[in-house]
């Protein structure tokens, strides 16, 4: 009885390591990942300050888009009826 508590307090053990390992293989995976993210969004940002640059009179895609993405407040009484 007692050499079964000992195998099950070890298995334990070994999959809180094993846990805390993976733990740490994620938290380092998303943190290359937000930093990629990052560094994309840099990238991006001085890419349509070059081409901003190039052709001023081009109006990037979201300022054109704001007026056809504007939803009206529509409430929920109107549509029970």
């Amino acid at each position: 009885m007692l050499a079964f508590q000992w195998w099950l307090t070890g298995g334990a053990v070994l999959a809180a390591v094993a846990a805390l390992a993976r733990a740490r293989h994620v938290a380092k995976r998303l943190e290359r990942m937000s930093e990629s993210y990052w560094e994309l969004r840099y990238e991006i940002s001085q890419l349509r300050a070059r081409v901003n640059r190039l052709d001023p009179e081009q109006a990037p895609a979201t300022e054109s888009a704001p007026a056809a993405a504007q939803t009206a407040f529509v409430p929920l009484s109107s549509l029970k009826r």
